[in-house]
């Protein structure tokens, strides 16, 4: 099953994000925590994809598709913003953002800690980010 959703980007409507990811993961077996984690985890690249790529532009737009397979789940995340490969970003130490009492830094690395596969791809202008979350077998 797909689900779509096109987000401006201005950091208010990344409510509305986290009410389209809630209601398509009430569909599915996940308990309460994995599902806060993955709208963390597609929050996090959505807010960085319009804070950083799109300057916050309400011109600008961002779609997020959901596939539900039995298997998996798959966040697809499109943009023509600015390019950025989460997979080649090099996350901080945490212990250095603690000391250096930095308030940013470690959302990326929850990205990673949470989800099971990352693939990011620029063909032309558009950039496309899919976080891959693998469910358990029954």
């Amino acid at each position: 099953m797909k689900h779509e959703l096109k987000l401006y980007c201005e950091k208010s409507r990344l409510s509305e994000l986290r009410t389209f990811i809630t209601e398509v993961l009430s569909t599915t077996d996940l308990n309460d925590i994995s599902q806060n984690q993955l709208i963390l985890a597609v929050e996090e690249v959505c807010a960085n994809l319009i804070i950083h790529s799109h300057d916050c532009n309400p011109h600008s737009f961002i779609s997020l598709k959901v596939r539900l397979n039995d298997d998996n789940i798959v966040f697809e995340i499109r943009d023509s913003g600015k390019a950025f490969n989460l997979k080649k970003y090099k996350s901080p130490e945490v212990n250095s953002v603690v000391k250096e009492k930095r308030k940013g830094g470690l959302g990326l690395l929850l990205v990673r800690k949470i989800m099971d596969k990352i693939e990011f791809e620029t063909n032309h202008s558009i950039n496309t980010c899919r976080l891959i979350k693998k469910l358990n077998s029954k």
